[in-house]
């Protein structure tokens, strides 16, 4: 059966866990890789200068990828260290990934739903590659948790102003938005995780043998 041939719009999945759910994921994988890949950040501190007493702020501008080797902040000697890119674009690739898989079956679903469910392998494939995906959002979710504690610490102004005896903290960076993204990093494990069952329901391995056998000769599943 061609692509052609197999066309056939129906939102009727949608109505279902299986199709449901991948909204859900393709919508959370967005917001997964938006808000971290989209942040911009700044911290300050301020340095008084003798003679005159007068202070100044210094302030660094961050953001992703995050990596803050030789990073100067303002015009003094110190910078930000710390190179932590690898843990925010591996969440980040996963998310786009992630995003792209999700609207290759959404069509599949609801556009090609008689190729997907012809044999077996559609779901079988579909079922392998969303527990893949369910494991690397467990990596890089937990990557990128330790990866913005790491974050925090380095552009926090308290450690940043200790290493000069004239300087103090001043404006601490927003981090709510990277908050927020490790949130959706684990909102994305659980429904990646809690869609497998459902896809699982449509495999060979969960149908009853007749009817499984059935499909793979592409008939339409008996009563």
């Amino acid at each position: 059966m061609s692509l052609a041939s197999g066309f056939s719009l129906d939102l009727g999945p949608l109505k279902e866990p299986l199709g449901f759910i991948r909204v859900l994921e393709w919508v959370f994988a967005i917001f997964a890789f938006a808000t971290t890949g989209g942040y911009s950040g700044k911290t300050t501190i301020k340095v008084t200068c003798q003679p005159p007493l007068s202070s100044s702020d210094a302030t660094a501008v961050f953001g992703y990828p995050f990596r803050y080797w030789r990073e100067l902040v303002s015009h003094i000697t110190s910078h930000l260290q710390g190179d932590f890119s690898s843990s925010a674009e591996f969440y980040v690739c996963v998310g786009v990934f992630g995003f792209l898989y999700c609207t290759a079956t959404l069509i599949l679903y609801l556009c090609y739903q008689s190729v997907y469910r012809q044999t077996s392998r559609g779901p079988i494939i579909d079922l392998v590659v969303t527990v893949l995906f369910a494991f690397l959002w467990l990596l890089s979710s937990s990557a990128w948790g330790k990866g913005l504690t790491d974050v925090k610490w380095a552009t926090n102004p308290d450690n940043i102003a200790s290493i000069c005896d004239d300087c103090k903290a001043g404006e601490f960076p927003s981090m709510g938005r990277l908050n927020a993204s490790v949130i959706f990093g684990f909102l994305n494990l659980i429904l990646w995780a809690g869609n497998c069952w459902f896809i699982y329901k449509e495999t060979r391995f969960h149908k009853d043998p007749s009817q499984a056998a059935t499909v793979e000769e592409g008939g339409a599943p008996g009563p």
